[in-house]
């Protein structure tokens, strides 16, 4: 079984993430994940943290000469701002606990309920860990996931749809990369990593800019819209005999437990529930030496739970970044009086990297459904379950 756990808050000395069960055998190198950290770290209207951090993996076990062994992987991303964090942070008893001590929860964080679950008189103890800074693990996770799916020629590729009022036009994002073969989605995705904001739309960029722009300079936040789609995927990833197999509910699942995300919708999504059903699904068609096809694909490569062979399109709702430099009204955690909000360092939007963060979940997620129905304790054993299996689904299909 392919799991994972991370460790560490947004001040400490650093994020840790241990991963078992990946086969052994598998070529990963720091650049490849680094590369993702930085996409991460990147996209226009991030904040100060930004400047401070550079965010590099460290091998601790798992991986010798750039190979996977099958041993749990031990990644390490160290925090740089621990260096004038350290004396509050320290977790022996020479911590100041007394300094940049939160009393004030912000609005739309986990401070209020977080401090009321955990019994602490200092939000701090909550928002360290609460904090989005953890999703550097799990990028620095999902890259190795996607290192896993590049294996049998997956590509998952994560992009901006809308920022604020702002949305890309219907011909780009999915409409233009659905049209492309497998060489040009590669240097589709490599494009986009080129941009401010991970959008496949020049002319969307520009108001996405504006619209930031004024949101910081009016003290508030933006919110929007990615989308993750991925191509190459076989059918018959996932399963409909129990709810927890489900494919499109580990993936909701996983997109879901992001900071910021509030919704989750695949294929149409909430739009399939204003259309008849004759509007809503994608016919079967039949070809002899062609198979099995579809000419839409309006259930996003899921259908009952387990992957079609269709593209797989998944879209996330980023809300506005909670911590506001015109806070938010509040109420005192101690004393109960009427005050504002704590304001904590932060963005001003972070939809593009949430983009990032969002594409390594579906990677995550994508990898233990290969692995649950692949197996092997090697890649390449991986590769030959993988094999003769699409060989059967061909002979079927054909």
């Amino acid at each position: 079984m392919l799991r994972y756990l991370t460790s560490g808050e947004s001040h400490g000395p650093a994020l840790t993430a241990i991963i078992e069960g990946l086969p052994a055998g598998l070529t990963l190198c720091r650049d490849y994940i680094n590369k993702r950290l930085a996409r991460r770290q990147g996209g226009y209207g991030r904040g100060g943290r930004m400047a401070i951090e550079n965010d590099q993996v460290v091998f601790l076990s798992g991986v010798r000469g750039g190979i996977t062994t099958g041993s749990p992987i031990t990644l390490q991303i160290e925090n740089r701002d621990w260096i004038n964090w350290k004396e509050i942070m320290a977790s022996d008893k020479s911590a100041d606990l007394a300094q940049r001590m939160v009393t004030r929860p912000r609005p739309g964080h986990a401070d209020l309920a977080g401090a009321l679950k955990y019994d602490q008189r200092d939000i701090r103890n909550v928002l360290e860990r609460a904090s989005a800074r953890e999703t550097a693990a799990r990028v620095a996770v999902g890259s190795v996931a996607e290192k896993l799916l590049e294996a049998l020629d997956i590509i998952v590729i994560g992009y901006v749809l809308q920022i604020g009022r702002i949305t890309i036009s219907e011909t780009s994002g999915y409409a233009q990369a659905s049209q492309m073969e497998r060489t040009d989605l590669r240097m589709y995705k490599e494009a986009l990593s080129g941009s401010q904001f991970y959008c496949p739309d020049p002319k969307a960029e520009e108001a996405m800019k504006q619209e930031i722009d004024y949101a910081r300079a009016t003290g508030d936040s933006l919110g929007g819209v990615f989308e993750v789609c991925v191509f190459g995927l076989p059918p018959g990833l996932g399963s409909f005999v129990q709810w927890d197999r489900r494919l499109d509910g580990n993936l909701a699942r996983s997109l879901m437990s992001i900071p910021s995300i509030k919704g989750v919708e695949i294929g149409l999504g909430f739009a399939a529930s204003c259309l008849p059903g004759s509007l809503a699904h994608d016919e079967i068609y039949h070809r002899k030496g062609k198979g099995f096809y579809r000419q839409t694909n309006r259930a996003g490569g899921l259908e009952g739970g387990v992957t079609n062979g269709e593209p797989l399109i998944v879209r996330a709702a980023v809300k506005p970044i909670p911590t506001l430099y015109k806070p938010l009204h509040s109420v005192d955690l101690l004393t109960h009086e009427s005050q504002l909000a704590s304001v904590e360092r932060a963005d001003t939007c972070s939809v593009p990297a949430a983009s990032v963060i969002g594409e390594a979940a579906v990677a995550w997620e994508l990898s233990v459904a290969l692995t649950d129905k692949f197996g092997g304790d090697t890649v390449d054993e991986m590769k030959k379950n993988y094999d003769a299996y699409m060989l059967r689904v061909k002979e079927r299909s054909i």
